[in-house]
Order: C-alpha cells, then structure tokens, then sequence
C-alpha cells in the first residue's frame, strides 16, 4: 500500500496542497485552490478562540464536470494527503424515508467505522515493538520452553504428549562444544539450563529475526467469530438497529467461538500473535475517542453522482424514478446542514465534516437541486474536459503515470518496454479521438487504448524476458488504427 506523504497540518499551505496534488493530478487547477482553501480554512478554525470557533462551518463544495477528468481523485489524493476520515458516497443509492434502501445517515456511519479503523492501525503502529518483542517471546518460550529447576522433578507431568520441540533434555545430557581455540569442551545440563535463561535467549531472538526457525510450525491459538450476515435496508432508525443486533450477537456466547488451536509456520504464528498482541496493548476507548473527534473535526464526505438525485424540470410535477429524488434530498440536507447521528461508537455530530458533492450534470443542472441544499454548496468549481495534451501529460508527468505503471509491471518478466515521444503523441491523439465519437469518458480512456495497445505484449511477457520492446508510432498503428478508423467495433472494444 502506498504510504501518504506526511506534513504537519501548520505546513499545510495552500500552495503546499495544490502542489502535492500536482504530483498525480493533472490541470483542474481551480477545483485544487478550492479544496486547498477549504482544508485551511480547518486549521484556521483550530487557531481561533473557542466561543468563535464553533460558529465557523465548513464551505461545502460541489464539483461540476464529466466523468474521468479528476472530481473523485482529488477528493482521494486530498483525504490521504491531510490523514482525515474519508468515505466516497454514492447519491443515486439512497432512497427517501418509505422506500427500500439505503439510509442517508449511513454515509456517517461508514465514515465513523473507517475513522475507528484508522486509528486503530496508528495505535497498533505506535505499540507495534513492545507487541512485537512480546510476540518472539511467546515464540520463544514455545520452541525453547524454560527447562525443569532439577533433574528429580517428581510432579509427575508427562512429557508423552508435547511436540518435540517441547519435550525437555534428558537429565543426563551432556553437550559438546568446540571453543574459540578449537578445543573440545563438555557442558554439563545445569549450565545450558542457566544460559538459555541469561545470554542464550538473546541469541535465539536474534536467529529469529533472522528467519532461521520460519519454517518449523507451532500450535497457535486463534479467535473466530461466528457472525449472521446482516443488513436491514430501511430508514427510522432500523439501519442502526441491525447494526446493535450484530454487535449484540458478536459479543454473546452463540457469536463468540472457544479460541481454535491451528498448526501454523513460525513466520505465520509471529503475525499472528503481533497482531493479537498490539491488540492487547491499545486503549480501546481512547481510539473510540480519538476517531470519533476526527470524524467531526476533520471527517470528508465525497458525495458523487448528486447529479442523479436532481428534479429534472420536466419531471417534478411527474411520477415513475423520479418521485423520490426530491425525498432524498431532504434527507440529505439535514446531514450536510449539521445533525447528531448515532453509530455504535456513539454519537457523531456533523456541523464540521466537508461535504464535496460531484456530477457531471449533463441533463440536470445544479439549479434543479433544492434551493435549501443548493445553499449547503456554496463553493461551485467546474472542471474542463481532458485535451489531447492533458492525455500526454497524464501519460508521462504524474508520479503514478500509466507508462511508469506498465513498465514497472513488464519489469517483473524481465521485459524493458519504452516509448518513444511520437508514439506517445499518437497515443493521446487516438484516446481523444475514440472519446469524441464514442462516451467521453476522459482520462479512464487511456486505460482501454494502453490495455488494447499492450495486449499482445502483456500475453507473451514471460517468454520474452530479456528482451527490450520499442512502442513507436509504427507499434501503435499496427495495434490500435484499425479499431479507431472502425467506429462500429471501437464502440464494443474502446
């Protein structure tokens, strides 16, 4: 997983925002400055004296613009960027109070669960070397188990049943060891049972670490949870309801399963047991504390396909689909203009979470909206269509660039793909092309020509290793100029 760049919250200037943003999205400038200005504008709130603080809310955004051109990734890149609770949202799965589907309070919910989530792993990062050391321990003791005090142990507990690994020496054992001069010595069992107490258990941590025992196995026990798949699709409260069902059931003796002994591999078992571990060492309420401040203080909502819930002009006096797009947003609105939802982690009050709403509003417009949550939107950025040299630029300047993509990935069979300037001209030139007759789908066309370009190459891969394959605009034409000049079949494949 690729880790965010992190920068403290004071350094996090505009200028700084839209830079980092720069790095993998291409133009949009001014949906950059606007969503900068607004995750600013939260550190300024911070800085400003309580009694104020609280009357100052977020300005909401709503981007406008068509499918593929960046309105989600940079929400995504944004969220990463400042470490916030972040969760995308689609408007078109809610449904009106009456109607089966989805709650509106459950996009605060899910944000809620995912804050939870991202602080845990912080936690567990933070514990993450006491859990490890105590997890070899474990190892350890279990491999090597600490000998009898004596020889004349007369507790009369078996050893028939243990693991060999785990059955003590005979009393009599005596070890021959080489020392530095070569000589021969003999180690009586006393005082291997004192070094294994003292120097040895520092040795044997570190051939550990080593991987030298990563392939022995060892008894593990692991905690299963038996869980009934539920999910109550209705508003009034029975969402919430299914929610306190499931964790009621978790936490009963029917849900909860006697931990399950399983014969796992030492590289496992220490996973295993760090994880169990780290989870011990964490305050479970204060992650609950801290999660539930970062949603409301720094929570983002991406809501996306708004666009689908507007009352077109000639449908609000209608029936049919559109009866309940108004009912939605009415329930929407109450979320957005701030209100107190209640999650299992407790209740989430909403007046700070951001809201960015995003459609491509090719049939409704944002005027078709309710007027009260057309208020809720006050910032409104439109983003441009991608240009042929957007597509070159997308190809070639952003840190997780396509070309960067499909070469690292050829890398791994041994295979150097390049492209030539031209080549990738003649590539930008055919995804514009083939969105201008077919949907526009933006910078996602790319996606489909590199896929139709590459497919013969990433089929042979594996039998090419070692070889080097030179994309110019004679590779792209015998692949891709035929299906463009067909627009019939470019609408099937493209």
């Amino acid at each position: 997983m690729e880790k965010p760049t992190i920068i403290a919250d004071h350094d996090l200037t505009p200028k700084r925002i839209v830079d980092e943003l720069e790095r993998y999205i291409v133009g949009q400038h001014k949906a950059k400055r606007a969503v900068a200005i607004a995750i600013r504008n939260r550190w300024r709130r911070q800085q400003v004296e309580s009694d104020l603080r609280n009357e100052i809310h977020p300005k909401n955004i709503i981007m406008i613009g068509p499918t593929g051109v960046g309105k989600t990734e940079i929400a995504r890149r944004l969220a990463r960027l400042v470490r916030a609770p972040f969760v995308k949202v689609e408007a078109s799965k809610f449904t009106e109070v009456g109607y089966v589907g989805r709650d509106v309070e459950s996009m605060i919910r899910d944000l809620t669960e995912l804050a939870v989530q991202l602080v845990r792993r912080e936690a567990q990062d933070k514990v993450h070397k006491q859990a490890r050391k105590q997890a070899e321990d474990q190892i350890l003791d279990r491999l090597f188990p600490p000998q009898a005090a004596d020889a004349s142990d007369t507790s009369g507990a078996s050893d028939a049943g243990r693991p060999a690994y785990e059955q003590p020496p005979p009393a009599n054992q005596i070890v021959f060891t080489v020392d530095p001069s070569g000589a021969v010595c003999q180690t009586p069992p006393t005082i291997i049972k004192e070094a294994g107490k003292t120097n040895d258990r520092d040795e044997l941590r570190q051939r550990l670490r080593d991987g030298e025992f990563d392939q022995r196995t060892m008894p593990v026990e692991v905690q299963e949870t038996s869980m009934p798949m539920m999910q109550v699709f209705s508003n009034a409260g029975l969402e919430e309801m299914g929610i306190n069902l499931q964790e009621m059931f978790e936490n009963s003796p029917m849900g909860r399963r006697p931990p399950k002994k399983r014969e796992v591999k030492v590289t496992d078992a220490l996973q295993i047991l760090i994880e169990q571990e780290s989870q011990r060492l964490i305050d479970k309420e204060s992650v609950t504390r801290e999660a539930l401040q970062r949603v409301e203080q720094s929570g983002i909502v991406f809501i996306d396909e708004i666009d689908k819930i507007a009352s077109r002009e000639s449908s609000r006096h209608g029936s049919g689909p559109d009866i309940s797009r108004e009912g939605v947003q009415r329930d929407i609105l109450p979320i957005v203009e701030g209100s107190t939802v209640t999650t299992k982690y407790g209740m989430v009050h909403t007046d700070h979470i951001l809201f960015i709403a995003a459609g491509a509003f090719h049939v409704a417009n944002v005027s078709d909206l309710i007027p009260e949550l057309q208020g809720r939107f006050p910032i409104r950025v439109e983003l441009d269509s991608l240009s042929e040299k957007d597509f070159l630029r997308i190809l070639t300047e952003p840190d997780n660039s396509l070309v960067r993509q499909y070469r690292a990935l050829l890398a791994t069979e041994q295979v150097t793909l390049d492209f030539t300037d031209d080549a990738l001209k003649d590539i930008s030139r055919l995804a514009a092309q083939v969105n201008n007759q077919a949907e526009n789908i933006g910078a996602r066309r790319l996606y489909t020509v590199m896929e139709r370009l590459l497919d013969e190459l990433s089929f042979a891969a594996p039998d090419r290793a070692g070889s080097t394959i030179m994309v110019d605009p004679a590779y792209v034409a015998e692949h891709l100029q035929n299906i463009v000049e067909d627009q019939d079949l470019s609408r099937y494949i493209l």
